[in-house]
């Protein structure tokens, strides 16, 4: 990774002129192909290290070349418009948001809603997620020298993320924990925030399938785009992109999972994309068990152990439903954001002039959420050949606690309903009630009239009982 050019594409967004600018650029260098990257980045895939990025390019707009001390910004706008979503969380907030970041941040940062899954929420070192307070988040800090993630004491306000992520980044060295680090924030700058009133709960909910042709509203489709190799082919891209221009879609949307998402596709440019990716061979609608896995970019024995897994899960027709995977080579440093956890381990220095067969280790997520941010070793130091059963086994595992786990939305204290009484008036012979909410059409009584102001010779519309045969009850609700 350290020899790998990186493209920053802030919160993952970008505009089909921005990307064709990125293609003609990358093929003025000689490639055929680019990679995204898992902070939804772009990866120029050559270790060459001669291989020279000019981050001034105007050319390439508001994308920004750069090298690996700087980092991306995450967002779940991917996610808005298609999947479930926090209610005031609109487009134009991430775009805002994102358009507020004049500088490249040297820490992990992730914009997130918690109601979605395609994003994962703590991947980050700085994870603003959104809470039911209209334009107020959570923040959630794994900042690089302390030993595990804090919530912040208040609640950031939309306008004040990015001013709040420049302070942390002045001083965050200074601070050994969270109470430091809001105490010194707060002798720094000025904030609109709001005080916690109940804790961040992140229900689980399965990993969702986010490939093909999918419908979106009335006259509009969404595509997912995913290729095994993560090498998508500067050729399509070009094409795809001119595509997009010609029928005005204004967004391209990278995933942290090495794919890319469109929206807003008119339906009447349905066929023609159709036929664009049946010329280009580009297969759409893999397998479930093809699109929830997390890869290292450019590693060929990763990618050749992931193609082993799936094809032995697919011979022991295997299911893996909410279920996502992380290969990894064994690192301290890692912050993962999937179910289950493949570590290779580091081979020892006394045996690495000799050819030793690698070896891993499997973890699993708290309940397999890993929004949990908890992991639970299974298996340490075993060979290649006994990963599948052992995925296996957390397979049946995972389906047979699932649905059992009930963690309640954020406020959901607040939001339990006290039982109400009503009182309404009940026909004594047949059961019929009368209730002045709703008055009564078939008898010419309009909604709000009281039933001591009904009519005298009022009788039931089901059994004609008289007005004195109704007697009071209070039902609950």
């Amino acid at each position: 990774m350290k020899n790998l050019k990186r493209m920053f594409i802030k919160g993952g967004i970008l505009s089909p002129s921005e990307l064709k600018q990125i293609v003609i650029y990358a093929e003025s260098l000689g490639l055929d192909a680019l990679h995204f990257g898992s902070r939804q980045d772009i990866i120029f895939p050559t270790h060459a290290d001669n291989l020279e990025l000019n981050p001034d390019d105007t050319k390439l707009g508001a994308s920004v070349v750069s090298d690996i001390k700087y980092q991306n910004i995450v967002s779940s706008y991917v996610s808005s418009d298609i999947f479930p979503s926090t209610t005031w969380l609109s487009s134009a907030t991430y775009l805002y948001i994102m358009e507020s970041f004049k500088f490249s941040p040297l820490l992990k940062i992730n914009i997130v809603d918690p109601k979605q899954q395609l994003v994962p929420l703590f991947s980050g070192q700085v994870n603003f997620i959104a809470s039911n307070h209209e334009d107020y988040w959570y923040l959630n800090l794994r900042l690089p020298h302390w030993k595990e993630a804090v919530y912040y004491p208040v609640l950031i306000y939309s306008w004040d993320i990015v001013k709040v992520v420049e302070i942390i980044e002045e001083i965050y060295s200074d601070a050994d924990d969270v109470d430091e680090l809001f105490m010194l924030i707060n002798d720094r700058i000025e904030t609109n925030s709001r005080t916690i009133e109940t804790k961040l709960k992140v229900p689980f909910k399965p990993f969702p399938y986010y490939e093909g042709m999918n419908k979106m509203g009335i006259n509009q489709y969404w595509l997912g785009l995913y290729w095994r190799n993560n090498r998508y082919y500067l050729k399509f891209l070009r094409e795809f992109c001119d595509f997009c221009l010609e029928n005005r879609i204004g967004k391209i949307c990278i995933t942290p999972w090495k794919s890319f998402i469109v929206k807003g596709i008119p339906k009447e440019s349905k066929l023609m994309l159709e036929k664009l990716l049946g010329k280009s061979g580009i297969n759409i609608r893999h397998s479930l068990l093809e699109l929830n896995w997390h890869l290292p970019v450019h590693d060929e024995e990763a990618l050749q152990l992931k193609q082993y897994l799936v094809r032995n899960f697919d011979q022991n027709d295997m299911s893996t439903y909410g279920l996502t995977f992380a290969l990894a080579n064994r690192d301290t440093s890692n912050i993962y954001f999937a179910s289950i956890v493949i570590e290779k381990n580091n081979v020892p220095n006394l045996v690495k002039e000799y050819q030793v067969r690698a070896t891993y280790n499997v973890l699993y997520s708290e309940n397999f959420n890993p929004n949990s941010q908890k992991y639970n070793v299974y298996a340490q130091d075993v060979d290649k050949i006994e990963l599948s059963g052992l995925l296996m086994e957390l397979s049946k595992m995972y389906f047979d606690q699932f649905g059992n786990e009930v963690i309640e939305d954020e406020d959901s204290e607040n939001n339990k309903k006290i039982p109400q009484e009503l009182e309404v008036f009940q026909c004594q012979d047949c059961l019929t009630i009368y209730d002045q909410n709703l008055g009564n059409e078939g008898s010419d009584i309009e909604v709000g009239t009281s039933f001591k102001s009904l009519p005298m010779e009022y009788v039931c519309d089901v059994c004609g009982g008289m007005k004195e045969n109704f007697k009071a009850v209070k039902l609950q609700y």
